[in-house]
């Protein structure tokens, strides 16, 4: 069995809960502010550790109490942490969130994320059969490094490219697996994607932006389910209809799990299904590090 390796950011997320979303120069009144532990790179650590992957997370905290919080929570999910750093003289990342109906709006302060450097990278073990994860809450060029010393090794690498920002084609080059959603890929592909497209037309884009013939990008699509592009083969993983009650770290929750699985050697459709799977756990739940499932739950509705 791999491991999974994640270089990313850590974040505490401040939630407000309202009936609905305020207008610009608006203000509403909420109902409760919660306190999870965030930020893509720990949600997806977390989600790979719940579901039973060996998992060790990169990246760096503050010396603030959110760092403190923080680094509590993520020993108490089998995470190991030798390789988060404490940065003095900066704060722990920030998330400010706001739910209302389901949905959610998100700032993002980086804080000491804005900080994990190639050097933090370099002495990742890493070995064949292994996953490589990243994310887009901590600099490309230390996204490169680490991509460039797994491929190196003979491990795979699999890049969530959010928050969604335009990347050279070499670090796209580097990347094994993509996971995004149809709005990030029409980000990165230079087209409008909605999510009322249809799939060949979300596919043909996915096709347009592969940068290797080897390369497989997998497109997130909600309710309706996942496409793939596995090289030159298509395919889908059906949706599912759940209540969702904070989609927060939903996409995460998707990415953990798939490196997961990845790491135990499963067949991408087969692990794009259990992917799909604790997902569709996660958004019945508040929160995002705390929402992510464990094997057993994934395993009762499969």
């Amino acid at each position: 069995m791999g491991r999974v390796f994640v270089a990313g950011s850590i974040n505490m997320d401040v939630v407000a809960t309202a009936d609905r979303h305020p207008r610009v120069g608006e203000t509403v009144a909420g109902r409760q502010v919660l306190y999870f532990p965030g930020g893509k790179g720990a949600n997806q650590a977390v989600a790979a550790s719940r579901l039973g992957a060996k998992t060790t997370l990169i990246g760096r905290l503050g010396t603030d109490s959110f760092g403190a919080e923080l680094r509590t929570f993520l020993n108490a999910q089998g995470i190991d942490p030798g390789a988060i750093k404490e940065t003095p003289g900066t704060h722990t990342g920030t998330a400010i969130i706001t739910v209302a109906a389901s949905d959610n709006t998100i700032i993002v302060i980086p804080g000491s994320n804005g900080l994990v450097s190639a050097d933090d990278v370099a002495d990742t073990p890493l070995a064949k059969g292994d996953v490589a994860v990243s994310q887009f809450e901590i600099p490309l060029p230390t996204i490169a490094a680490f991509f460039q010393r797994a491929r190196a090794a003979g491990a795979t690498t699999l890049l969530n490219p959010a928050p969604a920002q335009k990347m050279s084609s070499d670090l796209l080059a580097l990347v094994d697996i993509l996971v995004l959603n149809e709005t990030e890929l029409g980000f990165l592909a230079g087209t409008e994607l909605t999510d009322s497209d249809e799939a060949a037309r979300i596919i043909a884009v996915a096709r347009k932006l592969q940068a290797r013939a080897d390369q497989t990008i997998c497109i997130t699509l909600g309710k309706r389910g996942v496409l793939a592009l596995a090289a030159a083969e298509e395919f889908a993983v059906a949706g599912r209809v759940v209540k969702a009650v904070d989609t927060t770290g939903a996409g995460d929750c998707f990415v953990g799990a798939l490196a997961s699985q990845l790491a135990e050697g499963a067949a991408l459709r087969a692990a794009l299904a259990f992917a799909n799977a604790a997902a569709s756990i996660s958004v019945q739940r508040m929160g995002a590090g705390p929402s992510m499932p464990t094997a057993a739950e994934v395993a009762m509705i499969l």
